[in-house]
């Protein structure tokens, strides 16, 4: 049965109308299930239906509970729904309760959205999407699809992480009547959508978790995947991205103490040493120490000092098995390298007055490492596989990990927590897998991995959290509304034409995210801004950027962050990145104070010295002054000018351009 079309054709104005039209008595929810080889659609309007207002946790929202119960079997969906009242937003998320002593009909098909978007008019229905992350040039590549008729869009991620490779949880859908919606999912597991062009008015989507075909025991409960809708109307589709930029900021990022959590400018205790050390396997504690005062020396100090992989037992170059890869599971301070712990280089870290922060990945662990060696129990092992998947599904093994976890952050003085996932775990999901129970150990891995994240930031409520996979394969609503990714991406250390489209893809969609910045050449620094970044100077060597240039660095970057925080506006093609022939531009606009900046990057390859460009969020009657950092050039422009277009030039290449501007006082 095909799913019911909108009630109304009007575009949406009114999140809590659009909740009151699709959550209700007798009507189809936008949501759909199989139950007993049965689609929900046939009789979801036959069970008991009930409404209660719950408390809201989140400022300018209403949360309520919708409860759909089988008289007959005691099945139970409730849908917990949330409305934002200052984004024309709703967002709700599905569990399943079996509410009887025996276990439950086959569950199947979970489609946490399953609803028709209908438009005023026939025209086109543009899907705008993106690649994930797969530590290439291309990772996070916006991607601009026509739907066309009988022809679907399927979107999922590969290996189980929820934005690895072949898909990424957000997305806008634009409609032909200038209005469309931006769809976010939040499930840090293999998601799937599904979308389809009906007729020329309407586009269906499906979205849930991909494969789940289970029956639950007496009593028992699982989540789905979050859905998010965001409703938008104008001229531009760059409406809708900038308002669920906003939401995210808004509704979706850290807050502590009430207000909203600045990620910090990061710089790194490794710098590469010699044979025959590994990555990471021959810091000490002593060493650390001193960089930390170097740092203060030349007045280069960093807001964080981050410690990644390596510090643990068994890492260390004259280990047989040293590097740190292979220790993962063995989650205590070697004493060889750090006879005191990590406090000693956090009270160091401390004492100049920034923060410390320290890599985990606790979900992987290796042969014979403490884990494996006293729990084999919470481990889910694979034949022929020396990575094991560490199951926070396994209540018993969680609880042990966030108490062991929140003993070393207290013991060792530790701000913020970095953690990190090197493997897909798809794989042992599947091998865990019982007949009639597909799809379990996936939810309970995930519900697992939530609670362990809000367990700790309940615990340190001043606690960040750097989300790395790989890089950046595991970004979603869920993964965004409790943590940033610092290091948005393993594609090669410090190329900057792939940082400039990872900037431009993730913009879209998100303005908290980061990478390094590697040297101080205005084109590599500026390919590296985002809203939070890593210092990867070396100011250890004689191949070691000049300290002024890294003073000067480090003040231009805190100036320029605030920007991150705005609009967004790409200026550039989207489809030619990825090509070292080409220019890449992007503007950041704050409407609230009416300034912003540009940067453009022309390539190596590019033969045009010079593009035109059209800056949006530019008020038509006002009057911009523009200064052209590079040239030290002052230019007036009239709004109109600037919306038409502009020409900017840059002579050499590869080089780059930035450009600030700010609306004159009227006089």
């Amino acid at each position: 049965m095909a799913k019911e079309p909108a009630t109304a054709t009007q575009k949406v104005s009114n999140a809590r109308q659009w909740v009151k039209q699709h959550f209700a008595r007798g009507i189809l929810p936008p949501f759909s299930f199989v139950m007993g080889g049965k689609k929900s659609d046939e009789f979801i309007r036959n069970w008991k239906f009930q409404s209660e207002k719950m408390v809201s946790r989140e400022a300018d929202s209403e949360e309520t509970l919708f409860t759909y119960k089988d008289p007959d079997s005691g099945l139970m969906v409730r849908c917990q729904v949330t409305c934002f009242n200052d984004f024309q937003a709703v967002e709700w998320v599905l569990r399943f309760y079996n509410d009887s002593e025996g276990k439950s009909a086959l569950l199947e098909k979970a489609a946490v959205i399953d609803h028709n978007f209908e438009a005023t008019s026939a025209g086109n229905f543009i899907l705008h999407h993106a690649k994930g992350s797969n530590a290439e040039r291309s990772d996070f590549q916006p991607i601009d699809e026509t739907l066309l008729p009988g022809k679907n869009i399927y979107l999922t991620p590969s290996g189980g992480r929820s934005s690895d490779n072949t898909a990424f949880p957000f997305f806008n859908l634009e409609m032909p009547d200038k209005q469309g919606v931006v769809v976010a999912v939040g499930w840090t597991g293999k998601w799937y959508a599904d979308l389809h062009l009906q007729d020329k008015n309407s586009v269906s989507l499906r979205s849930g978790m991909e494969k789940m075909q289970l029956y639950l025991l007496p009593k028992e409960e699982i989540r789905t995947p979050r859905i998010c809708l965001l409703f938008w109307t104008g001229e531009d589709r760059m409406t809708g991205h900038n308002q669920f930029r906003q939401f995210i900021l808004a509704h979706h990022s850290r807050k502590v103490n009430g207000s909203f959590a600045e990620y910090p400018l990061s710089g790194s205790f490794d710098y590469g040493d010699p044979a025959p050390c590994g990555e990471y396997n021959c810091l000490t504690e002593e060493f650390a120490i001193a960089l930390v005062k170097r740092y203060q020396q030349f007045r280069i100090l960093p807001e964080l000092f981050w410690l990644d992989a390596g510090w643990y037992k068994g890492c260390g170059w004259d280990k047989p098995k040293g590097e740190w890869w292979q220790n993962v599971g063995n989650w205590s301070v070697d004493k060889e390298r750090f006879p005191h712990g990590l406090r000693p280089v956090a009270d160091a870290v401390h004492g100049v007055g920034a923060k410390f922060m320290v890599w985990f990945e606790p979900e992987r662990v290796r042969p014979e490492t403490e884990i494996d060696r006293e729990h084999p129990e919470w481990l889910i092992k694979i034949k022929g596989r020396e990575d094991f998947l560490f199951d926070l599904g396994n209540k018993d093994a969680r609880l042990w990990l966030t108490n062991h976890i929140s003993a070393l952050i207290e013991k060792e003085g530790i701000d913020y927590y970095r953690q990190d996932f090197n493997f897909d775990p798809m794989p042992y999901w599947e091998a865990a897998n019982q007949p009639g129970r597909i799809g379990i150990p996936e939810i309970r891995h995930i519900e697992g991995l939530y609670a362990y994240w809000d367990s700790l930031l309940v615990k340190f409520p001043k606690l960040l959290i750097d989300n790395c996979a790989s890089g950046g394969r595991r970004i979603d609503l869920e993964t965004t509304s409790r943590s940033a990714p610092l290091w948005r991406t393993d594609y090669q250390y410090g190329e900057p034409n792939g940082y400039q489209c990872h900037t431009f893809g993730l913009n879209f969609y998100l303005p908290i995210h980061g990478t390094a910045i590697y040297k101080t050449d205005s084109y590599t620094f500026r390919s590296g801004l985002g809203a939070t970044a890593v210092m990867n100077w070396e100011v250890t060597g004689r191949e070691s950027e000049a300290i002024p240039a890294i003073q000067h660095r480090i003040k231009d970057y805190l100036a320029l962050r605030p920007y991150f925080y705005g609009d967004y506006y790409p200026l550039t093609n989207s489809r030619n990145t990825t090509r070292d022939n080409a220019w890449l531009a992007y503007q950041l606009h704050r409407p609230d104070k009416g300034d912003g900046i540009v940067l453009a990057f022309r390539r190596k390859d590019c033969a045009e010295d010079s593009i035109r460009i059209r800056l949006g969020g530019i008020e038509r009657a006002s009057k911009y002054e523009l200064f052209y950092e590079d040239y030290n050039i002052h230019q007036e422009k009239l709004g109109q000018e600037l919306l038409d277009g502009i020409t900017i030039s840059i002579p050499q290449k590869p080089a780059s351009l930035l450009i600030r501007y700010e609306k004159t006082p009227n006089k």
